[in-house]
């Protein structure tokens, strides 16, 4: 009876220590973050020889600390707070001093001496067991973009266990760029290691890449092959070889003159918005302006106080300095030529002195002010990075917001001047002053309102500048003499020759730097724009009207 008693008690037990136990595992596996707080206080007391399982456990906890934790242990940054065993990330700093972040809990502690802290231990064996971990984490994670990146640091060494997982991953991949760029690598192997028919197979699926490594393991194989052969093998791997780095060459010459194309057509919007402005000035009063350039200086210092006094708002920075920058720069405009210009009309010569003078005191103005040294505009987050079309060709986002933005600021301002009564008298007093003044155009306004609406534009062009260069007190001399000659080759006061000249003038030169250099691209442009003049004194869209005789 008291067998029988004990072995129930037993039997009670064991149901009690498995149910007690199969709960644990459901909570681990329920909560992976408490699996992997549980995993970490192992570290700093583990043995070498028992490192190796539990970076396996690890490596299977895949919660959002499991990666930056086996990346730190990998880079050799991984330590543990001597007493209490807590796991940190140790940087050395200046004060010769470690900065110390909890690994789990992502929070900053204060500054300690090496003294109090001690590294994780790892060996070279252990390092390589991390790196493929690593790989395996990358490769199976949820983001596309985080598995091609990994795929695109391996498509030059990959390791053995990386291409067998590869091979397991790519029929299951459901993504079409992250599965193609598995081909590629298993191919590039294949071209390395296999026989010459699976190579010339290769060969015919790596044509159709532009990786960088798919053309340079190519060229590698073609140089490995005897030059003089009468294998038929050989023979036909050389010619598939040969006709795919053709293809190859065929594309990223095509994908090269679309990337010119975009370059040029970036630069010609830059020239369109500081043209524009002058387009309307030169073509509505005649005024040669000398000043329009410090117009986009003032904008593009405007967008540098924006950033000063609204830190905190940097994404929103543009947003809040184009509408502040159109009237900064065309209030100056408009306070230019009531002070100046009005008094001048009919005068260029002493128009073109008058404004060349005032050019020299706002650059004065403005080193006075901030002084000679040349300023740095931030970027938002949202105009850095690019979008990538391919692996040989991508399109930066600044460059593409400014296509689209000057492109939004000239069909605004032709919709201003088409369909608006200020447009209308604009035109009247383009195209025939004197009788706009008979039919009661105050024309002396539309003169100052002119001006002003092409210095805000201006003012605007200095906002897209202050994304592209240094902002200082010359930024709008190195535009000036590009903005005539963008007017004068597509036709004054025109602003659809506005356009076409400004996108064709930054397309040639695009086109020319590669082969003659820049400097001497701008020269051939220039010594081009006065053999057109000759030919067409009045550019390619001239103005029409009695004031254009």
């Amino acid at each position: 009876m008291r067998q029988f008693a004990l072995r129930i008690v037993i039997a009670l037990f064991s149901v009690f220590m498995c149910s007690h136990t199969l709960a644990e595992d459901n909570n681990n596996q329920a909560n992976p973050s408490s699996t992997l707080s549980t995993l970490t206080k192992q570290l700093p007391k583990a043995k070498l020889s028992k490192m190796a399982p539990l970076v396996e456990k690890i490596a299977a906890t895949k919660t959002p600390q499991t990666r930056p934790l086996l990346q730190y242990m990998l880079d050799g940054e991984l330590y543990y707070v001597r007493g209490s065993n807590l796991i940190v990330r140790a940087q050395s700093n200046q004060d010769k001093k470690y900065d110390l972040t909890d690994v789990l809990g992502n929070t900053e502690l204060a500054p300690v001496s090496k003294s109090k802290i001690k590294k994780v231990r790892t060996n070279n064996r252990l390092r390589g067991q991390i790196r493929s971990l690593l790989a395996k984490l990358d490769l199976t994670a949820e983001n596309p973009e985080v598995r091609i990146q990994a795929l695109t640091q391996l498509i030059d060494k990959p390791n053995d266990s990386a291409l067998s997982l590869i091979e397991e991953l790519i029929s299951a991949e459901k993504n079409s760029d992250v599965k193609s760029l598995m081909q590629v690598i298993l191919d590039i192997q294949v071209l390395k290691n296999g026989d010459v028919q699976q190579k010339i197979a290769a060969v015919a699926n790596l044509e159709k890449s532009l990786e960088p490594a798919v053309k340079n393991t190519l060229v590698t194989q073609l140089e490995a092959l005897p030059k003089k052969t009468t294998d038929e093998g050989e023979l036909a791997l050389i010619k598939a070889i040969t006709d795919a780095l053709d293809t190859i060459d065929s594309k990223r010459e095509f994908y090269g003159v679309v990337e010119n194309i975009f370059f040029g057509l970036s630069l010609g919007s830059v020239l369109l918005l500081a043209a524009i402005g002058l387009a309307i000035t030169f073509g509505v009063m005649g005024v040669i302006n000398m000043a329009h350039g410090e117009m986009i200086m003032l904008g593009a210092y405007t967008t540098y106080v924006v950033q000063l006094i609204f830190p905190h708002l940097l994404e929103y920075s543009l947003f809040i300095a184009v509408p502040l920058a159109f009237l900064v720069s065309g209030s100056v405009g408009i306070l230019i030529e009531r002070c100046v210009i009005r008094f001048l009309k009919g005068r260029p010569l002493e128009t073109l002195l008058a404004t060349f003078g005032i050019s020299l005191i706002l650059q004065q103005l403005v080193r006075t002010i901030f002084s000679p040294l040349n300023r740095q505009v931030s970027s938002p987050e949202w105009m850095s990075g690019s979008l990538q079309i391919n692996p040989v060709f991508s399109l930066t986002y600044s460059r593409l917001y400014i296509i689209i933005f000057s492109l939004m600021v000239f069909f605004a301002l032709l919709l201003i001047l088409k369909k608006s009564s200020l447009g209308l008298h604009v035109r009247a007093v383009s195209q025939n002053r004197d009788m706009a003044r008979a039919l009661s155009v105050k024309s002396d306004w539309v003169d100052a309102i002119t001006f002003g609406l092409g210095s805000g534009i201006a003012g605007v062009a200095g906002v897209v500048l202050s994304q592209l260069t240094n902002v200082g007190p010359n930024l709008g001399q190195a535009y000036i003499i590009d903005s005539f000659l963008v007017v004068v080759f597509g036709g004054v006061g025109n602003l659809w020759g506005t356009l076409v000249a400004a996108m064709s003038l930054g397309s040639i030169n695009k086109f020319l730097e590669p082969i003659t250099g820049s400097v001497l691209a701008n020269i051939i442009v220039l010594v081009g724009l006065v053999l057109f003049i000759q030919k067409r004194p009045k550019g390619l869209f001239p103005q029409k009207g009695r004031s254009a005789d």
